[in-house]
């Protein structure tokens, strides 16, 4: 083969290869926004935040188990890069009920997220969606105070929540 096609040939197997992966970050990224989108219709998330995860689980994303449950939510680090909204996400939270254990249950999900560039769109969605934005998180201490022994690469951190909680501050 002549130099110039083998040249040719590996790109557009790369570029193959890179298509076939982002089409299922993609498609995870999607039912991840769809379970923290607001339904004001029917006063509920679209999608389903247990589905998405289990989902990132699948892939390989997330541990099978939460690194770390604290009162009613699960907390999953990422264990490979994934973006969410054009930032790198970190980490995947969920509340739910299992026990009623003396306080009030807040169902919903959210993400802790590095930013990239501008958080406008985060904003944006949450604004749209029900949905609370934290600023400034200090990621270091957040880790601690769930009791999660893991690094965090330096930058900015928000986490988006959203929650009924969420929801119902928005209505």
């Amino acid at each position: 083969m002549k130099p110039l096609v083998v040249l040719i040939s590996t790109a557009l197997s790369c570029t193959l290869a890179f298509s076939a992966q982002a089409e299922p970050m993609a498609k995870l990224e999607k039912q991840l926004t769809d379970a923290l989108r607001y339904n004001p219709s029917t006063g509920e998330r679209i999608g389903n935040s247990g589905k998405a995860i289990q989902a990132y689980m699948k892939a390989g994303l997330v541990n099978k188990k939460p690194n770390v449950r604290v009162d009613y939510t699960d907390y999953y680090l990422l264990n490979k890069p994934a973006s969410f909204m054009g930032h790198h996400l970190f980490m995947i939270e969920e509340e739910y009920l299992i026990k009623y254990i003396g306080c009030c249950v807040s169902e919903g999900a959210g993400v802790t997220l590095r930013i990239r560039a501008s958080d406008k769109n985060l904003r944006t969605f949450a604004k749209q969606n029900g949905c609370a934005v934290e600023d400034g998180v200090n990621i270091t201490e957040h880790l601690d105070d769930l009791g999660l022994k893991a690094s965090a690469p330096a930058g900015k951190y928000i986490t988006l929540s959203c929650r009924m909680r969420d929801a119902v501050r928005r209505d």
